[in-house]
């Protein structure tokens, strides 16, 4: 069974560690050189920054667990304007990462419908988020969750280059 609960600072760690397995298990073999990766790690998950981010008012985090085991999180930016959305009442879906072992376990819907959750209850008209363009598995995912193609933009990790989709969805009361 998942439980899945709002992230504290205590969780950084974790949550640090649950974003660098679950990056490596989906995007490593995109990267030619491993340093390239693990430059990114020090950027992208340190305890630090995580611990610096769950502390920002402006994000939310969820932490999911399997028998008290922590296997995925998710991450929402309340206010996060694009160019792709009109409107500036926008929050962006950051990252719901889960590990993969536990992906047939359904705990990513359960972090969706946290999120979610949030964000309809929150001022915020859209929320929108970036997916690597050959992530059939992810495009799917959020296909189910009602969200559509808005654009498309590239990122750089390294020297490797990035085509992602930026996806949208608006909220079911401002319909």
């Amino acid at each position: 069974m998942i439980q899945v609960r709002t992230a504290t600072a205590e969780d950084a760690q974790h949550i640090a560690l649950l974003g660098r397995i679950t990056f490596t298990e989906t995007f490593s073999e995109h990267f030619r050189d491993p340093k390239d990766l693990f430059d990114y790690f020090e950027r992208t998950f340190s305890v630090s920054k995580i611990r610096n981010s769950i502390q920002n008012p402006n994000n939310k985090f969820w932490i999911a667990f399997w028998n008290e085991l922590p296997i995925g999180y998710a991450k929402l930016k309340v206010h996060s304007p694009i160019d792709f959305i009109s409107s500036n009442a926008a929050s962006q879906l950051q990252k719901i990462y889960v590990l993969k072992e536990f992906l047939d376990k359904k705990a990513g819907k359960v972090l969706m419908d946290e999120l979610m959750t949030s964000f309809e209850n929150s001022d915020q008209k859209y929320i929108w988020l970036s997916v690597l363009n050959s992530n059939e598995r992810a495009l799917q995912f959020y296909d189910k969750n009602g969200f559509t193609k808005v654009g498309k933009h590239q990122f750089s990790i390294g020297k490797e280059d990035f085509d992602f989709f930026a996806l949208s969805k608006q909220k079911i009361s401002s319909l």
